[in-house]
């Protein structure tokens, strides 16, 4: 199974440290300060022996007018190339009116979405979580970036929804046959593939 991870979510939440968590070495430049990330970074990950590709995208940062559409350009970009999206918040700061705006952007891609909450570095921090559940993209994952705790659940649920990927591609795979008359005696098997608007037929 091979997929593509698209982590994304407004500038300063931790992306960048959930991204170098999951592909276990320092790749994307990690620094407090707001939009440090500025380009999409891609890297290979692994779970549970099965490997996929992550893309880091810059930060979505609505008030800084000087790179946010170059940012939002990129995010689209990695939306498009994604097959499950990671959707960070800052579970210290709550819901803001950017992590509204990036919720309706991914809401719009009908890709499979993980909502991710992050700076959940105590047990006591958890019950931030639920304040998420408005931003109406599905069960909020806690975790910690700069301490590790919750990738492991993070990267389970990534795994799950990739293999649900999958077996979806599968569904799209018809098979049929055509039956000659009866002193032919030949059966010819098709199988039919769709991938995209392309339709590919193999006898």
């Amino acid at each position: 199974m091979a997929g593509v991870v698209a982590i994304v979510g407004r500038a300063n939440v931790g992306k960048s440290t959930i991204f170098n968590r999951m592909v276990g070495e320092r790749i994307s430049i990690v620094e407090d300060v707001a939009g440090v990330t500025r380009d999409r970074i891609y890297a290979k990950a692994s779970w549970l022996t099965k490997e996929f590709s992550v893309i880091d995208t810059g930060g979505i940062e609505l008030e800084n007018a000087s790179f946010t559409t170059q940012i939002k350009m990129q995010a689209e970009i990695a939306i498009e190339e994604a097959d499950v999206i990671v959707f960070v918040v800052n579970g210290r700061e709550g819901i803001t009116k950017e992590d509204e705006y990036v919720a309706r952007l991914l809401q719009k891609s009908r890709k499979p979405i993980i909502l991710v909450v992050n700076k959940i570095d105590d047990n006591q921090f958890r019950d931030y979580i639920y304040e998420f559940y408005a931003l109406g993209v599905g069960d909020p994952i806690p975790v910690s970036g700069s301490h590790g705790i919750g990738i492991g659940d993070l990267l389970d649920q990534i795994i799950n929804q990739l293999d649900l990927q999958d077996e979806e591609t599968n569904e799209d795979e018809i098979s049929f046959s055509i039956i000659g008359r009866p002193n032919s005696w030949q059966i010819i098997s098709y199988k039919c593939y769709f991938r995209g608007k392309k339709r590919v037929i193999v006898s």
